[in-house]
């Protein structure tokens, strides 16, 4: 009895060291298939193997760089080479601190050209008053004046597309910080120029910083 239960015991264990081996055997086959290209539940698609100068010399050559729009300064030059920017403007477009000039620059699509138009403010440096406004278009790679108003005070932005220009309208003992109302007129690039597409008035309240009327004399 004690002989075949060792028998069996060593039968027993036996098969067991058997079964590992397979068992062994079957994983290294598995990982051998991996190793060798075969696909399993997480392939996603064949590997590339195309190699790095390959792959770079067969990607399109990207386009080159279109030219960029004037900065803040030299927006400030283009306006005093300008022939068109009256004299007494290019006088008084000098730094108001350091080399800080008093212009607003604004870049935008106005006339369709391929760089973007550039719309310049030139105001005072004390009150920033608007004594001078430009558009800027790009003509065969070189800005063009196409809109000027030097009829203080004035301010343009482009809006949607459309040159818009702000007028104050003063009044005799309007203070340059209060305007009786304003203008605003909208201009459209019209293929050659800009033509009015619309003009608005405002008028602008008479109380200032909430202020009511005194009641006269005679309320009750």
């Amino acid at each position: 009895m004690r002989g075949r239960s060792a028998l069996a015991r060593g039968m027993k264990a036996g098969g067991a060291a058997i079964a590992g081996l397979a068992a062994l055997g079957l994983l290294a086959g598995v990982l051998a298939a991996c190793s060798t290209g075969g696909t399993g539940a997480r392939d996603e698609g064949p590997a590339r193997t195309d190699p790095v100068g390959a792959a770079a010399d067969s990607a399109s050559p990207s386009a080159p760089a279109s030219p960029s729009a004037p900065s803040s300064a030299e927006a400030v030059r283009m306006v005093k080479r300008d022939p068109k920017v009256g004299a007494d403007i290019k006088r008084d477009l000098k730094p108001c601190v350091a080399d800080e000039y008093p212009v607003d620059v604004s870049y935008g699509t106005l006339t369709g050209s391929s760089r973007s138009d550039v719309v310049v403010n030139v105001m005072t440096c004390g009150d920033a008053v608007g004594i001078g406004t430009y558009v800027y278009r790009d003509e065969d790679g070189a800005y063009k004046n196409v809109f000027r108003d030097e009829e203080p005070p004035v301010y343009a932005e482009i809006d949607r597309g459309d040159l818009v220009v702000t007028k104050q309208v003063y009044e005799k003992g309007d203070s340059v910080a209060s305007p009786s109302g304003e203008e605003i007129i909208t201009y459209r690039w019209s293929g050659h120029g800009f033509a009015q597409e619309s003009r608005t008035h405002n008028d602008y309240s008479n109380a200032v910083d909430g202020e009511s009327p005194a009641p006269s004399d005679d309320a009750g």
